[in-house]
């Protein structure tokens, strides 16, 4: 019998754990079996006292565990827009390390959210339905909207963002203007795949027009470091908003808010072999 394993990059935030942990649960409820919830990295630093008293559970402890138990048919559903490195290389390495101790074991990874060249259209729905429930609940016309995510040093992970910004740019270009920006990227103009700084991006508009609202479309799944209450996209804002009081910028909701994004983990499970 198989396990199925959700995982997500991992944060020092009890918020992104808990949404990690409802994925889960729902995703439970539409494919009537059980699902993991587990981290790469970085969740085993919160107090259990901030996760119900139940630590979050970390991939490789997690693995080392299920095989202890004589599991050896595992799938995994990467909380991953992109083929970040956690993929193609930290996942198949702990399970090679693994397979030596244990022996032969499978592990079967799904395809990451939004696979290239296909991508993703369910995605593009999900991004333009925030975006304008963020502009409707603001009482106003999305005319400007930067599409911000955490930023990569792959290009391939980055040509997830460009992708679905240029999906909203056929679906809405005609009425609204749709940027792009990173939270983080490296300096060097090898790096400049990722585009601009999103502070620097909305430092650009503002001085171009500082009255137009901005809709930032956050190609966040959980709240984090950048994403969220208090987060750093929250102390951007700040900032932007004092230095030009007459405009408004307005986050939309996290994609992994969204009920769409269990039907593409239902189908990311199919593209396994099994359901």
């Amino acid at each position: 019998m198989r396990t199925i394993l959700l995982l997500d990059n991992g944060s020092r935030r009890a918020n992104s754990i808990l949404n990690l942990r409802r994925l889960a649960g729902r995703l439970a409820e539409r494919i009537g079996e059980p699902v993991h919830p587990v981290s790469l990295l970085h969740a085993d630093q919160i107090p259990p006292a901030q996760l119900d008293d139940q630590p979050a559970d970390i991939l490789a402890p997690s693995l080392r565990r299920l095989l202890t138990e004589g599991v050896r048919d595992l799938v995994l559903i990467p909380l991953f827009f992109g083929p970040s490195r956690a993929l193609s290389a930290f996942v198949p390495e702990t399970a090679a390390a693994l397979a030596d101790e244990f022996g032969p074991f499978r592990l079967r990874i799904a395809p990451e959210l939004c696979p290239l060249p296909a991508g993703e259209p369910r995605l593009v729905d999900i991004l333009t339905d925030h975006i304008r429930q963020t502009a409707e609940s603001a009482g106003f016309m999305p005319l400007r909207v930067v599409l911000v995510d955490h930023g990569s040093p792959l290009p391939a992970v980055t040509a997830v963002r460009r992708w679905l910004g240029d999906e909203l740019r056929q679906r809405l270009g005609r009425e609204m203007r749709i940027d792009e920006a990173a939270m983080e990227r490296r300096a060097g103009v090898e790096y400049d795949f990722n585009g601009e700084l999103l502070e620097d991006q909305l430092r650009r508009l503002a001085d171009a027009d500082p009255m137009t609202p901005i809709v930032l479309a956050m190609l966040f799944l959980s709240a984090g470091r950048h994403a969220g209450p208090g987060g750093d996209i929250d102390a951007i804002r700040t900032r932007i908003e004092a230095d030009y009081p007459g405009l408004r910028i307005h986050p939309s909701p996290l994609v992994g808010s969204h009920p769409g994004l269990i039907e593409i983990l239902v189908s990311r499970l199919k593209q396994t072999g099994r359901l």
